[in-house]
């Protein structure tokens, strides 16, 4: 399973962890994280993404339909994307 969409996701949202498009690909990596929560984000969301960050979400979704969300790599980058989302 390549990972690769989750490690660009979690190195831009802790460069910049208050832009628009961190705070739109973190919103989006919680609610896929949620297992059996019918992953309820709003398609519309993906209109106020710029391409380069509609590309990486694509491929954050195609990751979570893979299980990325079960690997312990998945629960290391969110952990770390909390972190930087909580300014620590």
């Amino acid at each position: 399973m390549d990972i690769t969409a989750l490690h660009a996701a979690r190195d831009r949202i802790q460069a910049d962890p208050r832009s628009g498009q961190s705070l739109l690909l973190y919103a989006l990596l919680k609610t896929l994280s949620i297992p059996l929560g019918g992953h309820a984000y709003l398609l519309t969301k993906l209109r106020e993404m710029n391409p380069d960050t509609r590309r990486l979400a694509y491929d954050l979704m195609e990751l979570m339909v893979q299980g990325g969300p079960a690997q312990a790599a998945w629960t290391e980058a969110m952990a770390q994307m909390d972190a930087a989302i909580a300014g620590k």
